[in-house]
């Protein structure tokens, strides 16, 4: 079984509001993002790691949407890491790869959620992820201190798939030796786990501050044959 698990605990601090919830086309965020994994041919079934007061709200999102597949609503915790073993402990019995998506990001591709799964299976850990491409400075008290060479750096995104056993014991062992970890991968390579990336070859932004919003509106409204 393949599941998906969005990450829908977090407090959007930065947006200085819930982001998850701005409306975008008659949709909340986390909305469009839900329906991308349902749609998706690679998913059977989809957890949601929320916050315990916004329950009702996504009961209430669900019918909205035409859902095709099950889900289940979990509670998060205070972290990233603990929202996220939360849902693995909630995945189906079964499950054998799940893929970890951040419910920010609307716009992601159903061609990359496909690539991302069939890659997991024939390497057990990967993230999507974008080549990048701009000019990198390190910057001091508002001053540029150093170039940084960009030959070899990607920004990662979601999803970020893996095999169930391999990110449940990875999980498991950092959660034992008192690491924490904003990043599902990282939590793998800690532990010896090889990740590879596969290249994202449509925009796949994540909602983090109000002037993101145009451009996803654009991106919704103009997909891409990739989406």
């Amino acid at each position: 079984m393949k599941v998906a698990m969005l990450v829908a605990a977090g407090t959007g601090t930065r947006m200085g509001t819930d982001k998850l919830w701005l409306n975008v086309d008659g949709l909340p965020i986390v909305g469009h993002a839900w329906r991308r994994y349902d749609g998706s041919s690679e998913v059977d079934a989809i957890v949601l790691v929320i916050r315990p007061e916004k329950r009702e709200a996504f009961e209430a999102l669900a019918p909205r949407l035409g859902l095709n597949k099950p889900f289940k609503l979990v509670e998060g915790g205070q972290e990233r890491q603990d929202s996220v073993w939360s849902g693995l402990n909630a995945c189906p019995s079964g499950t054998r790869w799940v893929a970890i998506a951040d419910a920010a990001r609307p716009c992601t591709a159903s061609q990359l959620i496909e690539d991302c799964y069939r890659q997991a299976q024939a390497h057990g850990a990967v993230v999507a992820a974008s080549r990048v491409t701009d000019t990198l400075k390190r910057v001091t008290d508002s001053e540029i201190s150093d170039t940084v060479d960009r030959d070899g750096l990607w920004a990662v995104q979601t999803p970020q798939v893996f095999s169930f056993e391999l990110i449940f014991k990875a999980l498991e062992q950092v959660r034992g030796s008192g690491y924490s970890f904003t990043d599902d991968t990282a939590a793998c390579q800690h532990v010896g786990i090889p990740v590879r990336v596969v290249e994202s070859g449509a925009p796949n932004p994540k909602v983090t501050f109000p002037s993101d919003l145009p451009y996803v509106r654009w991106l919704l409204a103009n997909p891409t044959e990739d989406a």
